[in-house]
Formats: structure tokens, sequence, C-alpha cells
């Protein structure tokens, strides 16, 4: 598969099984980082693509990730070294149950664009359906860990399917972490919500809840979208 060119970096994603897509630019460009993380931590980083996102909106110093997946890891890896921030980003090569246990740091900010189907599809794409599955990783295994990782002042934001809104804020509330703010997804105007974008702390405050719609029509996006977007994609 082509590389995908963003303005400030290039992704190399022929051996990733998860490739470029817009789950993945909308949580990278949606996370906050007004609190000046200064340690960010990208959970199944696949191509790298959120964590250079963040790597480009921040000036944090340390901005770690995580692949279990060969592939993902070495594509994931060139991706960091290729870009203008390879001093700062680093990816590990394991599960998150094995980082979360021997890892001493907390990190400021920790996002994920995680795996959540729990059908797979075609059997023969072993890499792709592990990556796409919340049997790669549950989804109760992923609130666990970012209650360890997490500082306790930082922030940890993710995207899901919309339908599993109450389920994972329950689990994420089972382990001390509280909903702040959310953005419902939806790809048109006319379509209900696809996908959520939350975001959580250890502190409990009034939820700042909003919509964000994709396209107005085929190919036209919205003012909101594209502001989102609009310092990644080449042609917006």
């Amino acid at each position: 598969m082509a590389d995908f060119k963003f303005k400030q970096f290039t992704i190399k994603q022929d051996q990733a099984a998860m490739k470029v897509g817009t789950d993945g630019v909308l949580l990278g460009g949606w996370t906050t980082l007004d609190h000046a993380p200064n340690s960010i931590l990208d959970i199944g980083t696949g191509t790298g693509l959120i964590a250079l996102q963040l790597a480009q909106r921040s000036e944090a110093e340390l901005i770690d990730a995580i692949e279990i997946d060969d592939k993902g890891y070495e594509e994931a890896v060139q991706n960091f070294e290729n870009s203008d921030w390879g001093d700062r980003l680093f990816c590990y090569h394991c599960s998150l149950a094995e980082f979360t246990e021997e890892m001493d740091e907390q990190y400021e900010l920790i996002v994920t664009n995680p795996p959540f189907y729990q059908e797979l599809g075609n059997p023969a794409d072993i890499a792709r359906n592990s990556a796409r599955s919340t049997r790669s990783l549950s989804f109760e295994s992923l609130a666990y860990s970012v209650s360890k990782l997490l500082s306790p002042t930082g922030l940890f934001s993710l995207i899901l399917p919309a339908k599993e809104y109450d389920h994972f804020v329950a689990l994420a509330h089972k382990n001390g972490l509280f909903l702040n703010r959310c953005c419902f997804v939806k790809g048109h105007s006319k379509t209900p919500p696809k996908r959520v974008l939350l975001e959580f702390s250890f502190s409990e405050s009034e939820l700042l809840k909003s919509m964000l719609t994709i396209e107005i029509e085929r190919h036209v996006y919205t003012p909101e979208y594209i502001k989102l977007v609009k310092d990644f994609y080449l042609k917006m």
C-alpha cells in the first residue's frame, strides 16, 4: 500500500495490520493539549499515526507508544525515525499488560484508538483481525491499565463506536476514571452517530458534550471537521 503523506510527516503502512483511517486522525486532532503534557503514551500505536500527530501538536519531551504486532511495531519505529520528532518518540514492542506490569512511569496524557470489534472479519486476514478485535485487548484490561499508568492530574482520551459509550464509561468509573468531555461523531447530518470521542480524568467535573458531523455531502466537509484535521491532511 502506498505511503500516506500528511502535511508534516509521512506514514508507511504496507506492513501494519491497521492502516491510516479517519478514526485515528480524528482522535489525534480532538485530544486536548491544554494541560501542556510533558509525557504522552499511545496504546496500540499501529503505524504511529496518533503519536506523530501529538508530536506535531505538542512540545512534550517524552512520547511513548506500545505496539504488540511485529510488523506494526517495525513500521511505527520507521515512521518515528523518518519524522522531524524522532528524538521524542519511542515505541515498545509488547502487550499493554506487560507494559503496565513493568513500567514505573506515569503519563500526563494517554491516548488510544483501541480494538473494538467483537466479531472478526475475513479469517484469512489474521493480523488485521487481531488488531481490530477486543480479543487482543479487552476494554476491562484497557481501563485497568490506564488507571495505573495515568498521572494523578493526567488525561485519557480514546475513540470508540458510539454504541460502546455506556459500557466503557461504566468500566472507566470502576477504575476511578470520570468522563469529563465527549463528542459524538456523525458521518453525515442524516445518519446517527457512528463514533464517540471520550476524555477521562481522575477528577469528576461537569460533562462537556458535543456533536461533530464530518460531511455535508460526499467529499464536502463541515467547517468543524476541517478545523479539526486541517493541520494534517494535505488537501484541507
